[in-house]
């Protein structure tokens, strides 16, 4: 089964966005690796999703843990064909219960403790280029191999750089390690292109999720369209993009 179908591995997709990734990518006829820190909820989030979908233990923050999954992904199934790299904090006290309006009174650039700064980027910008380091000799056995960054707009600077509704928000926490990300993206796809590697980053919007306290206005469903309309591009699919919504070009 797994030399004709196509392999995904999704970071952090125990829950919201990287979750219904997972789901959407299942009913599109993949095998799905559902990746997550704590493995027990990886394997409740798996039992809700009809179809080929095996939970693993990853915490992309631990170098152990990269490893031991990579070594796993390589004796099960020998290949990768396309990596999500989903998980993201907003802070560093786990899961926000603070509305977004204190969070973004606190998180200024004048307030917000560089401990915390570093907490948030060692998953959102280190942890990616971590796992998609670890996953590449994988990817490079794939006939098409794809990296999709789950970005956000808020990490734009071009967006930021003027007047914005959303403009409160850019801090150096969370909204900068996504322009981080953004970097780190461009860097791989022009490192990767010529092997037929695409790297794309996608902004889900702004989906209601842990991470912003379910304040958000979009569903997950929404949110993961963009995910997985790129990680499903043909031959023909550009590489070192950053999109939303259906097919949106967003600023860098």
């Amino acid at each position: 089964m797994t030399e004709t179908k196509r392999i995904a591995l999704v970071t952090g997709a125990n829950q919201g966005i990287g979750l219904q990734i997972a789901t959407d990518l299942v009913a599109n006829g993949l095998t799905v690796l559902l990746a997550s820190r704590n493995f027990e909820r990886g394997q409740a989030a798996a039992a809700t999703i009809a179809g080929d979908v095996h939970p693993i233990q990853l915490d992309v923050t631990d170098p152990a843990s990269i490893q031991a999954a990579a070594s796993q992904v390589e004796q099960q199934f020998g290949r990768l064909d396309i990596l999500i790299n989903n998980a993201a904090i907003s802070r560093a006290n786990g899961e926000p219960s603070e509305t977004m309006e204190a969070y973004i009174k606190r998180s200024r650039a004048t307030l917000i403790s560089v401990d915390e700064v570093r907490t948030i980027w060692e998953t959102n910008v280190f942890g990616v280029l971590s796992v998609t380091q670890a996953f590449v000799p994988l990817l490079r056995k794939s006939a098409a191999g794809r990296i999709v960054n789950v970005s956000s707009g808020l990490g734009s600077l071009t967006f930021n750089a003027q007047p914005n509704p959303y403009r409160a928000t850019f801090n150096p926490g969370y909204a900068a390690s996504k322009t981080a990300l953004n970097a780190i993206t461009m860097a791989f796809a022009i490192d990767l292109e010529a092997e037929g590697i695409k790297v794309n980053a996608v902004t889900p919007g702004y989906t209601s999720t842990a991470l912003n306290n379910f304040e958000g206005t979009e569903t997950v469903q929404q949110g993961a369209a963009e995910a997985v309309r790129v990680a499903l591009l043909g031959s023909e699919g550009p590489t070192g993009t950053f999109t939303g919504s259906v097919d949106q070009a967003y600023p860098w």
